[in-house]
This record gives C-alpha cells, sequence and structure tokens, in this order.
C-alpha cells in the first residue's frame, strides 16, 4: 500500500510540475516581430497576393529593380504608381485612407513626418541594429518623431558651394577667404558670391554654424518651448549675414520671392563666380553651358562649418495597410545598399548609405561627393508641426536684415516673439 501511494504522490508531483511549466512555455512571446516589422519568421507571417506603393513623380525608373528582386526573393507582388512627392502624396493618402483604398507603402519628404503623423496616416516601424546602422545618423533621425522611427531613408538633398571654374580656380577653405574674393570679383554687374540669405532654407547655414537653432533636441525629440533662433550665436550669424547685403556684395534683385531666379540668371550668363545652392540646381548651370566646380561650404569664421539644412526623402509604413510586417520587409529591402547605388546611378539622388559615401560611384562624382561631405555637417528640418510656424516670421526678419531696415537683435527678437505666439495660438500643448 505504501508502495502505491508513494507511485500516486510521485505521478501526482510530476504532473503538478509539467502544469507549472505549460503556462511559462504558452506566455513565451512567439515573435515580436510580427507586430513590429522585424525579424526574419516569415513562415508564421502570412503573406499577401501584393504590396502597394507611392513613388515620387519621374523616379519609378529607380524603383522597378527593387521590386523585381523582392518579388524574386519574397514571392510577393508589388505596384506601384508615381505622385507628386511634395503635395500629392500627403494630399491623396489624407482621401484614400479613410476610404480604404490607401497604399502599403509611401515616399515623403522628412519635414512631413510630424504632420501626418498626427493625422494618423503613418506608423512606427521597428528594425534591427544592423538596418539603422546602414545609414548616416543624421538621416536616421530625420525619420523620427518623438522619439520613434517612422522610415528609411533613400536620399539626401543640401544646399552646396557650386563655382564657375572659368572665374574662380578652386573653391576657398573658409567663408574669410570667399569673402575677400568676393570684395575683389564683385564689380560693374560681376559678383563673387551669390547666397539666397533671405530665405531661412540656406540662412540657417551660418546661423546655425554659428550656434542659434530652431528647436532644442532633447532626447531624440524637439522641444517647441525652447526656440534658439535670437540667441548669441543666431545674431552673430545673423550679422554675417548682413555684411553681404549692406557692403554691395549681393544685389538687390536677390532678395525676396524672385530671388532664386534672379541669382540662378547671374549664376548662367557667367555673371557670378559661385554660388550657395542645391543639387538640383545643376542641370541647369549645365545647360547654360557653365563648367562647374562643386564643393563643401567654406568654413564659417568661427571654424565651424556652414550647418545648412537637409533634407532626407524616405520610404514609409502607411497606418492603413493591413501587411505592416511585409510592407516594413519592403522598405528595408528597397533601401538596402545594393538598391540605393541603383537609384543613385538612374536618378542620381543622394542615398545616406554610408558605405556608398566612399564608393567610386559616388566618390568620383564631384557634386555627388560634395552632397554627401556636405550632409555629414547639415541638420535636418525640423518635422515636427509647429516648424510652419517659423519660416514666415524669419523671412521677415530676414529680409528687414537684408535690407537694412533693422539691426539683426531686434529683428529676431521679433521673429521668435512671433513664432511662440503662433506655436500657442496654432498648436494647443497636449
Amino acid at each position: 500500500m505504501k508502495k502505491s501511494l508513494s507511485f500516486f504522490m510521485m505521478l501526482v508531483l510530476v504532473i503538478g510540475m509539467l502544469a507549472a511549466c505549460g503556462p511559462q512555455r504558452e506566455a513565451q512571446p512567439e515573435n515580436t516581430d510580427k507586430d513590429n516589422g522585424t525579424g526574419e519568421n516569415k513562415a508564421e507571417e502570412p503573406k499577401p497576393e501584393k504590396l502597394v506603393v507611392w513613388e515620387d513623380t519621374d523616379k519609378g525608373i529607380a524603383l522597378k529593380p527593387a521590386i523585381e528582386s523582392f518579388e524574386k526573393e519574397y514571392g510577393i507582388k508589388v505596384e506601384f504608381k508615381e505622385l507628386g512627392m511634395a503635395d500629392k502624396i500627403r494630399d491623396q493618402l489624407r482621401l484614400d485612407g479613410p476610404a480604404g483604398n490607401a497604399p502599403d507603402v509611401v515616399t515623403l519628404p522628412h519635414d512631413q513626418i510630424g504632420q501626418v503623423v498626427t493625422e494618423g496616416l503613418l506608423q512606427e516601424i521597428k528594425v534591427e541594429d544592423s538596418v539603422l546602422e546602414t545609414f548616416t545618423e543624421s538621416s536616421i533621425t530625420a525619420q523620427m518623431f518623438d522619439g520613434k522611427l517612422y522610415g528609411l531613408p533613400k536620399a539626401t538633398e543640401t544646399p552646396v558651394f557650386i563655382y564657375n571654374k572659368a572665374l574662380m580656380e578652386k573653391a576657398p577653405e573658409t567663408m574669410d577667404e570667399l569673402y575677400t574674393q568676393a570684395k575683389e570679383l564683385t564689380t560693374g554687374g560681376q559678383y563673387g558670391f551669390l547666397a539666397l540669405f533671405d530665405n531661412f532654407y540656406f540662412a540657417h547655414g551660418p546661423i546655425a554654424g554659428m550656434g542659434g537653432y530652431v528647436f532644442k533636441e532633447n532626447d531624440g525629440a524637439l522641444d517647441r518651448e525652447d526656440v534658439g533662433l535670437n540667441n548669441e550665436g543666431a545674431v552673430e550669424g545673423a550679422e554675417f549675414i548682413q555684411k553681404w547685403y549692406s557692403e554691395g556684395l549681393f544685389p538687390k534683385g536677390i532678395i525676396g520671392e524672385s530671388g532664386g531666379a534672379a541669382m540662378d540668371g547671374l549664376f548662367n550668363e557667367g555673371k557670378a563666380a559661385s554660388v550657395m545652392n542645391g543639387p538640383w540646381a545643376l542641370q541647369g548651370m549645365k545647360d547654360a553651358g557653365i563648367d562647374v566646380g562643386v564643393s563643401v561650404m567654406p568654413k564659417l569664421p568661427n571654424g565651424e562649418p556652414v550647418k545648412t539644412f537637409m533634407g532626407v526623402k524616405g520610404w514609409h509604413v502607411t497606418a492603413f495597410t493591413k501587411n505592416p510586417y511585409w510592407a516594413t520587409k519592403l522598405v528595408e529591402h528597397i533601401t538596402n545598399e545594393e538598391n540605393a547605388k541603383i537609384r543613385f546611378e538612374t536618378t542620381q539622388e543622394i542615398p545616406p548609405v554610408k558605405s556608398l559615401i566612399e564608393d567610386p560611384v559616388i566618390a568620383d562624382n564631384e557634386a555627388a561627393k560634395a552632397v554627401a561631405e556636405q550632409s555629414q555637417y547639415a541638420v535636418p528640418m525640423p518635422n515636427i508641426p509647429e516648424m510652419a510656424e517659423v519660416w514666415g516670421p524669419m523671412a521677415s526678419a530676414l529680409q528687414t536684415i537684408a535690407t537694412g531696415k533693422a539691426e539683426p537683435k531686434a529683428a529676431l527678437d521679433d521673429a521668435v516673439k512671433t513664432i511662440k505666439t503662433n506655436i500657442e495660438t496654432n498648436h494647443p500643448a497636449k
């Protein structure tokens, strides 16, 4: 009897132990990747018949090879259509998303991320560190909002120093050197250097290089309460800008909305030795017969680089996709090194892929190399909705500085006051 009882007790004990272990096994997460789009457990993630992508106008030529290799590797059909990236994609997503006709993946300029996330149009993605390490730090920062990642970068652009080799032998290393050359070359309708410094997109370079900033970054998030556009460094940057106008080194015609066309005209007519402009202007210069040289911006008088604004185009997973895992996989695939290189070769859009910066395809291309190098110093344009309140007041301040109607400190103080008031009015704190 004792033996039977002992055996029975042992059996109960074993069953109890197994029962205790059972829930622990079931409580283990099957695969966290299923919810966040990362990992390799494809067998447990149902494959959709197809994914839909919205690409930028005239850029589908670069997307096709990436789609073909994705379809071959994963057996998922991918369809795409082209829409204007600057506005059409965002506006169409607002309509098609709630109607159930949204794509799985879209491309957007990074400075729209904050607004579209706030509107519930995009979803956070999570990828392995090895994927993030593919890209430059600043380009990944540009894809983040409120400390979360909402896409992967596909291309970057930022203003650089462009010069006419017939009028300037080489790019100067410092802005002081450029200033001296400009004073020598500016005469009789000819100019040594031109920049749209009354436009905050370009003026940010010297202002930030001197120590100013738009919104302070704290723990990966931008603090809308901390605006640094009238601090000591910002004022020094504005004073640097003012002297180019006050000393007659810039013509009055490049102030205001028509300034860009006026500057392009002077350079393409051979009447300006150098300009601060973006890679988008190069084709027009070459079409005008100008033998151009391209370099990073010369360093500021304080020894710091010109911290230009950087724009980053990215790929994003929409909030409406029924297949976030595979949509994220597609984003990873079309931004990998191989496909980023193909995109550059077909569109000349410069990928922020670290391994490609030294690749001959970019390193041997003077313009691409200059943009890639300048991007290392550049600051992504703030992508929070409050940035919309910055452009107007800063443009007004810079124009009064350029025309001599206000001193830099007073103009910037007024601008910041207006910016803060508009933020409080149009973006109530949650």
